[in-house]
């Protein structure tokens, strides 16, 4: 069987997105499918995550992104390919 090829993504999500469970949902659906990376709140009132793993599971995260949790109003989503992240696993990033 031949491997799937992996991919990384730095993300930006727009909207209505902290304070509506968004990291802990989007860390939630990462490790469900196996990705690595992190979720933070960023100082603007966006979220920033990386995501990086098996490209079909980066690629559905990248799409539900769009909607996210069911508080979440989302008004944009950025998403540039990256670097994979130093550690594996999934990593929520508390606020600062």
């Amino acid at each position: 069987m031949e491997k799937e090829l992996s991919c990384s993504y730095l993300v930006r999500i727009e909207g209505r997105v902290q304070g509506v469970w968004y990291r802990r949902w989007t860390e939630q659906q990462a490790k469900k499918r196996d990705l690595s990376g992190w979720v933070k709140n960023l100082p603007d009132g966006a979220v920033e995550a990386l995501v990086s793993g098996p490209e079909s599971g980066v690629r559905q995260m990248l799409q539900d992104f769009q909607n996210g949790p069911s508080a979440a109003e989302v008004l944009s989503v950025e998403a540039r390919e990256c670097d994979p992240p130093a550690k594996t696993g999934f990593h929520l990033i508390k606020s600062t």
